[in-house]
């Protein structure tokens, strides 16, 4: 009601003007209804809730319901435009499916009110589990200027199986605890993890995750099956993979934490990343860094152009770069590394025999660089016949520690082929070398200790690193040495230090100790007596041991690494009747590898 302060006459003209005025007001509120701020109570049947129509604003509807189901069976979302969220229904509610669709245009006024009435939005029940379709208005029935925009969200049981199919948007998902398969023609594809409960794939029996974009990125937190995945462009990111993994992009990196079962991993151009690895691992990079941490199995990998980076391989291992260079901190098996021009490094040291003795290459191995040197690691126990040739050196281009009783051809001239030979330990499977005109260096494990440990940390470092950029946690690897009780004096410190000491103690056959650390750990110690003939002759100074306490704590000596012959054996033979308390790691004891230093002086006793 209006209450005027003073009377208004108004003409009849007047009068006609000021009705018409309002009858279009009021009409225009009844059209345009109450304003959507967010979508309204749930719904068993699909009813339309239109939004405002405020200048420059978009006109929507919100659809949803609610369908009873059983766990354990399929939702089948099929919509040719539409971002797709798929949440997983809240514990002890009955298996329900329900779903919200908001769809939104940005036509105005009566054209909006039709073109979102002709939205198609079915959604039923069926034998296999739900059904859920959109499509749009067909195009005869909007004007070109018409543009939409479709949101769906659907809250599942936790069993259920998932095949969702959009033409163009993005695919999110919560937990899926059946199978997955997830399709978008150019969005991303986000996923938490995937399988668990529900069905599982009829030939392999594992829960199954086959995730496609042609354009978006991947990313998906874990799988406890199989799992492919394919963009045409983008980067795939992954968790766990319990089973086996395909992982193809167009041009994007690859990244994985943990991969169960086999791997092939392809990119045109991006980076590979996978810090562990349980079986078979074939990559190929079209000019990308490739980079693994731990493989329990053999590997196959392949780039264009970019490095290869290897911690530990356990079987055989190829690997080869157009022209990148090649780091293996661990070869246990046959090793076939190739590059065109790039350094190849390798430590070799494969895995003791039950009874001890010496260690072998499981196959005939080959190093080969174009103009890039080679360095290899060896421990002293190999057994193994090596072959090295440089084409295009001279005598300087191979060396070796003197130890290894290289036997080599010098060219008749300064410059031209080079050729070495050496039987280690009685021989056994070859390792040849060959560079085109690059150096080949041969020395002993021990003798870069610092260097290789160094590479290690920087190599996990590097993959911890990538994993963060694709925001997962650093993947703890598999430690070499299997867990078995706690033991009294357990290891301590992080994951990846932990690691870090059981892949020294597979490489080394022990762990080196800080020598002062060493001396707290001897049971029994004796003082070694000063030579007579050293006293005699005037002989005296610092005699240094490497030495090592085996998993019964006797100690031995390994090598004599500084000081005078005389001296030296008697040190040794006090050495060799010392006691130690075992270190233990993971409840079982490993060796120890330390120094110890003695100052034999004339005029005072030790």
């Amino acid at each position: 009601m209006i209450n005027f302060s003073h009377p208004v006459r108004l003409s009849s003209a007047r009068r006609i003007i000021f009705f018409k005025t309002l009858l279009i007001v009021l009409c225009g509120l009844i059209l345009q209804g109450p304003t959507i701020a967010a979508p309204g109570p749930e719904r068993t049947a699909a009813t339309p809730e239109t939004g405002a129509e405020a200048p420059g604003a978009h006109s929507s509807v919100v659809r949803s319901g609610t369908l009873e189901t059983r766990d354990g069976l399929t939702l089948r979302l099929t919509t040719d435009l539409g971002s797709v969220r798929i949440l997983q229904l809240e514990p002890g509610v009955g298996p329900v499916v329900r779903y919200t669709v908001h769809i939104e245009t940005n036509a105005h006024g009566p054209a909006a009110q039709q073109l979102l009435e002709s939205y198609v939005l079915k959604a039923k029940p069926t034998n296999f589990g739900v059904e859920l379709t959109g499509a749009l208005p067909p195009q005869s029935a909007r004007s070109n200027e018409a543009q939409f925009w479709v949101q769906f969200e659907v809250t599942v049981p936790s069993g259920y199986n998932v095949d969702v199919n959009t033409e163009v948007g993005d695919i999110e998902t919560q937990d899926i605890g059946g199978t997955a398969s997830l399709r978008t023609q150019g969005g991303n594809i986000r996923a938490g993890r995937i399988g668990g409960s529900g069905l599982r794939d009829a030939s392999s029996g594992r829960s199954v995750a086959k995730l496609e974009t042609q354009g978006g990125h991947i990313q998906v937190l874990d799988v406890a099956g199989d799992l492919t995945a394919f963009t045409g462009g983008g980067h795939i990111n992954v968790g766990n993979i319990a089973g086996d993994a395909s992982l193809r992009t167009g041009g994007g990196h690859v990244r994985a934490g943990k991969i169960g079962g086999r791997a092939d991993l392809e990119t045109v151009g991006g980076n590979i990343t996978v810090a562990h690895a349980g079986n078979f691992v074939n990559v190929r990079t079209g000019g990308g860094q490739i980079d693994f941490g731990e493989v329990r199995g053999s590997v196959h990998a392949q780039t264009g152009g970019g490095g290869i980076r290897v911690v530990t391989v356990s079987g055989p291992m190829q690997v080869e770069s157009s022209g990148g260079s090649i780091c293996l901190t661990r070869v246990a098996d046959s090793v076939q590394a190739a590059t065109s021009g790039g350094t190849i490094t390798a430590w070799i040291n494969p895995d003791a025999p039950p009874g001890g003795g010496n260690v072998r290459l499981g196959g005939s191995s080959q190093l080969s660089s174009g103009n890039g040197d080679i360095i290899v690691f060896l421990p002293r126990n190999l057994a193994a016949t090596i072959d090295a040739t440089v084409m295009n050196g001279g005598l300087r281009h191979i060396e070796a520690d003197p130890a290894l009783h290289f036997t080599i051809q010098a060219p008749a001239r300064l410059t031209g082929p080079v050729h070495a030979t050496a039987v280690l330990n009685g021989g056994g499977p070859p390792l040849k070398l060959r560079s085109t005109a690059g150096k080949i260096r041969l020395q002993f494990l021990d003798s870069e200790i610092a260097l290789h440990e160094s590479l290690i940390r920087e190599q996990m470092t590097r993959i911890s690193e990538r994993l963060k950029e694709s925001q997962f946690e650093p993947v703890k690897i598999v430690e070499l040495v299997p867990p078995a009780t706690p033991a009294a004096e357990p290891l301590k410190g992080d994951w990846l230090e932990n690691w870090l000491v059981s892949l020294e103690v597979a490489f080394r056959g022990g762990l080196r100790e800080d020598p002062d650390e060493f001396q707290k750990r001897l049971i029994s110690r004796r003082i070694p007596a000063y030579p007579a003939i050293a006293q005699k002759a005037g002989l005296q100074g610092f005699v240094k041991l490497q030495v090592r306490v085996m998993k019964d704590g006797s100690v031995e000596v390994q090598k004599l690494l500084e000081g005078d012959p005389t001296l030296a054996d008697a040190a040794m033979s006090a050495v060799k009747q010392w006691r130690a308390k075992p270190l233990l790691i993971n409840g079982k004891p490993v060796e120890v590898i330390s120094t110890v230093t003695f100052n034999f002086q004339l005029n005072e006793r030790q």
